[in-house]
């Protein structure tokens, strides 16, 4: 049976979430969603999250996140390219993108006690259950991308019952996911990982709570009061938590907790001692991505003996370097990370097949990362081939801001690259060039951003600079701009 939910008040047993879901997935059949088919979601935190994600399970469906920061651009593509035929979201949102919705999309308004012919709750009690044939259960279609900025939906094959043993074991070593667990989750749902761990957390556990916004003395509160055992957090969690008072922090039995989850940014070593420190050996830090899935996991009692290293490879993953011709380099050379984890069923990008098979090499996956393995198998990921910035957990593409940055009057070239950040791991740096006789303000030119894209994407730091650097043949040498930045610090990304 599904795992009990609990979020802020609300307390939902696992049977009356699996009666939700099969009454969720038969409205979407009454929609026409059949197998295989996309169901949108653009929610904050919120229980109707955990009834869509059982209920497309049961429908055959994938349901896609769409990140709630999105403007209508950004939510526009995605709900154009995965072709979703419903979208369930808040009102507040729908309110921000609803030019961008296609016609043929149906709209579910997920709208916090305020009823409504289109609220979600009194859609739902209107459903019957899901009575059709059984459908192929699916997950979630994350949106990721590369240097170019423009989102690709994963989507992957139907595991094998032999993948479904291996995934659950790298579930429990990389998420500290098993059966009869209590957890939490605090990050946003429209993250891969978090989404990925609600999911495994639903279907293992015995009790999920779901925290509807991460507040660092909330989050202890609810490790008490619901003795949680394991917990997804990321390292801008750790360094807000770190900056509680010592006599907040001691006001609170933590026993309970034996692992925490975290991926997505990589964590800095002292916020992992302190954490460590604090808590004991339960912060476990993995690599992974929506397209390789979990690679290695570095546990906490190897932390302070190979600082900086993502950990080993975990269940049956394979880990390669190589350089740019694909042979396989000796260990301690950088090169480009290559991996595979049997664990899960291949992938593909939707309506990008050229994509797909740029990024493979001999049946090995490479989202664009560069490292080291050293002579016990640690992997240390060192750069990233691609230009993508991971803020406090959160991709962010430089080209996606450089496109909005370069239409703006009196911009005549700019670059936005990721430097060092104590809280966020990374944040992001603009240096634009100004028009002959024009004049630029950082303000301005941040204003301007908020009002086009997603405010997270809005570099903190804007420089105002003569010339960027370029190569021999014209393209931008952000290697040099980062540089300035990094400079002085053993960590480069």
């Amino acid at each position: 049976m599904t795992a009990t939910l609990i979020c802020g008040t609300l307390e939902r047993s696992g049977a009356e979430i699996d009666q939700r879901a099969a009454r969720l997935a038969g409205g979407l059949a009454r929609f026409g969603v059949n197998d295989d088919d996309v169901v949108a979601v653009m929610l904050r935190n919120d229980p109707a999250y955990v009834d869509i994600i059982q209920g497309c399970r049961i429908a055959g469906a994938w349901y896609c996140q769409i990140n709630w920061h999105f403007k209508t651009d950004e939510a526009g593509f995605i709900l154009a390219d995965c072709g979703a035929k419903v979208l369930f979201i808040q009102p507040d949102l729908l309110t921000a993108i609803a030019g961008a919705i296609p016609a043929h999309v149906q709209v579910i308004v997920v709208n916090q006690g305020q009823a409504g012919e289109a609220d979600f709750d009194t859609w739902l009690a209107r459903q019957t259950p899901y009575s059709g044939p059984a459908r192929t259960p699916r997950g979630h279609m994350a949106y990721t991308s590369g240097t170019t900025g423009r989102p690709k939906g994963v989507r992957r094959l139907p595991p094998t019952p032999e993948q479904q043993v291996l995934a659950a074991q790298v579930a429990k070593d990389a998420l500290g996911i098993y059966p009869g667990v209590r957890s939490l989750v605090s990050a946003p749902l429209y993250h891969s990982a978090p989404s990925s761990f609600a999911q495994q957390s639903l279907l293992q556990g015995s009790l999920f709570v779901l925290e509807e916004k991460f507040d660092a003395e909330t989050t202890l509160a609810l490790i008490e009061r619901h003795r949680i055992e394991t917990a997804y957090l990321v390292p801008v969690m750790y360094v807000r938590l770190l900056r509680l008072p010592a006599e907040v922090r001691s006001r609170y039995d933590l026993s309970s907790l034996s692992f925490v989850a975290s991926t997505g940014s990589p964590c800095a070593p002292e916020v992992k001692k302190a954490m460590i420190d604090w808590l004991g050996p339960v912060i476990f830090e993995a690599y992974a991505s929506s397209e390789t899935g979990y690679i290695t996991v570095m546990p906490p009692h190897e932390a302070a003996r190979k600082t900086g290293s993502a950990g080993k490879a975990v269940g049956s993953a394979a880990i390669r370097i190589l350089d740019d011709a694909g042979r396989a380099l000796p260990t301690g050379e950088i090169g480009t990370i290559y991996v595979h984890q049997p664990a899960y069923s291949d992938f593909t990008y939707h309506g990008n097949d050229a994509a797909r098979r740029a990024i493979e090499r001999d049946g090995l996956i490479s989202v664009g990362d560069m490292g080291y393995l050293d002579d016990e198998g640690f992997l240390f990921v060192c750069d990233r081939a691609s230009d993508m910035v991971i803020s406090g957990g959160v991709n962010i593409y430089p080209a996606e801001i450089e496109h909005v940055l370069i239409t703006m009057p009196g911009v005549a070239d700019c670059a936005v690259v990721g430097i060092p950040d104590d809280e966020y791991g990374e944040s992001l740096a603009a240096q634009v060039v100004a028009e002959t006789g024009a004049t630029l303000d950082a303000d301005t030119i941040r204003l301007a951003l908020g009002e086009r894209i997603a405010g997270y994407k809005v570099p903190r730091r804007i420089d105002i600079v003569t010339a960027l650097p370029r190569d021999d043949n014209g393209k931008v040498v952000k290697r040099k701009i980062r540089d300035a930045y990094w400079s002085g610090r053993s960590r480069k990304i």
